[in-house]
């Protein structure tokens, strides 16, 4: 199935920005047993902080200077890069060669991985504060369908916890949070 991945990670900054709106306890735990709710959303936003500058097409190197610690207020920080992350995803051809950390990639490959770091936080941010954390069909579909095809390489990454054994009658939502080490029960 193809998936429109632009629009996906659109999707997914929704999803993020609903939960992060509902944020009342900063020191609230989250499915990341090493991260708070602070943590977590600081971690989101500093992601996005990078997706301008490695689209423009600027080495971790070059980007690194301009990278400025995030400020207290963490929704408006988070709705001041988000947006500029879209508009870079919005203005960015998918051919684009994008220098990561390990590598250099197209840029599909590094919206795909954005996307799916959103999404997976938006459902640790929906458990932290006991918000709906159903997410968009389409973008659980989407992230699966990436994610899945990943497994070995995700367990030897240290990216996520081990995967966490549910019953095969789980829903994908279930399914894709257990891959990522989290216990959707």
């Amino acid at each position: 199935m193809e998936f429109d991945w632009l629009e996906l990670v659109l999707t997914a900054h929704r999803e993020f920005g609903s939960r992060l709106a509902q944020v009342e306890d900063w020191t609230a735990p989250t499915p990341d047993s090493d991260w708070q709710v602070e943590h977590l959303v600081r971690h989101v936003i500093e992601e996005q902080q990078w997706v301008p500058p490695l689209l423009s097409g600027l080495t971790v190197g070059e980007a690194t200077p301009d990278i400025v610690p995030v400020g207290d207020d963490l929704w408006t920080e988070w709705q001041k890069y988000s947006e500029a992350a879209i508009n870079a995803w919005k203005s960015t051809n998918l051919d684009t060669q994008v220098h990561l950390s390990y590598g250099t990639v197209n840029m599909e490959p590094y919206l795909r991985q954005q996307t799916s770091d959103v999404t997976i936080h938006a459902w640790d941010l929906a458990r932290a504060v006991g918000a709906d954390d159903r997410l968009d069909q389409t973008l659980v579909e989407a992230v699966w369908s990436d994610l899945d095809g990943q497994r070995d390489m995700l367990a030897e990454s240290g990216l996520f916890a081990a995967p966490v054994e549910i019953p095969d009658d789980s829903s994908l939502q279930d399914k894709l949070m257990a891959l990522t080490g989290r216990d959707p029960r």
